[in-house]
Order: C-alpha cells, then sequence, then structure tokens
C-alpha cells in the first residue's frame, strides 16, 4: 500500500514519526510536504495529498494539522476525496469500512504519537465492506460532489 502523508507546521513532528512507524511496516510514503515547523497554509499540503490519491499515486493518505479539522474540510475539496477526521480507533476504521474513507485527518494538537499509530493502524487495515447500503449512500455522495 502506499500512502500519501503531508502536514503543516503544526503537524510536522507528528507526521516525521508516522512515516518512519509506516515505513516499518513495510508501507511505502509519498511525503506531500511541508519539510519544517516554518509556518505555512495547511490547505496546500491537503490538497497535495488529496490530490495523490484521487489520482491514483496512493492508496491512502494521512494529513495532519494542529486539530485535524480543517484539513479534513481541505481535503474534501478535491473530486475522488473522502476525508475524515479521527481521532479513535472506531472512527478510524469505521470511516473505511461504510464510507470508503481513503484520506484520514488527525490533529498533533489533539491526539498523542501512540494513540495517532493505533488510529491510523485501525484506518491502513480496514476494508470497505461493499454492503448495497453503503454503495448506494457512496452514490449519493458523488452525486453531490458532481453537482458543484
Amino acid at each position: 500500500m502506499i500512502i500519501a502523508i503531508g502536514s503543516d507546521h503544526a503537524g510536522f513532528a507528528l507526521k516525521g514519526d508516522l512515516a518512519d512507524w509506516l515505513r516499518e511496516l513495510n508501507c511505502q510514503t509519498l511525503d506531500c510536504g511541508t519539510d519544517s515547523t516554518a509556518p505555512v497554509d495547511y490547505p496546500d499540503f491537503a490538497a497535495a495529498v488529496g490530490r495523490a490519491v484521487a489520482e491514483g499515486r496512493a492508496t491512502r493518505g494521512i494529513i495532519v494539522c494542529g486539530s485535524g479539522a480543517g484539513a479534513a474540510i481541505a481535503a474534501n475539496k478535491v473530486r475522488g476525496v473522502r476525508a475524515a477526521l479521527a481521532h479513535d480507533t472506531y472512527t478510524a476504521h469505521q470511516c473505511v469500512e461504510h464510507d470508503d474513507a481513503n484520506v484520514i485527518t488527525v490533529g498533533s494538537r489533539v491526539i498523542g504519537v501512540e494513540l495517532a499509530r493505533e488510529v491510523i493502524k485501525a484506518f491502513v487495515a480496514a476494508r470497505f465492506t461493499g454492503e448495497e447500503r453503503h454503495v448506494r449512500r457512496l452514490e449519493k455522495i458523488k452525486l453531490l460532489e458532481n453537482s458543484l
């Protein structure tokens, strides 16, 4: 699995830890920036991760910002991205199983390293169920996306 990972300055340290840890788990990572703690704008890095996923250069994406909220909002503006903010393992796997989420966001000012790893582990391991009710709901989401 190839995972695009990006952050703003607030998420830079946690992004680095998660990327190193993912490589230890034999996941390939595509670093979408930033490369320091110098102030930057999170939408730029959310877009980079979102585009990598939407274009098929990565299977899934992870974005880290201060709260995770702004990154989720920005990533969801990229056509084909279904980003979810998760700070717990239930949300991390359920968003994939039911909503076919392909990007997860976390807040470095909200979640610690160990919990972030558990959340990401649940996200990466999860698979979309493909149940009819979930497929039907995803089709409605696609219609919304295409109506903009």
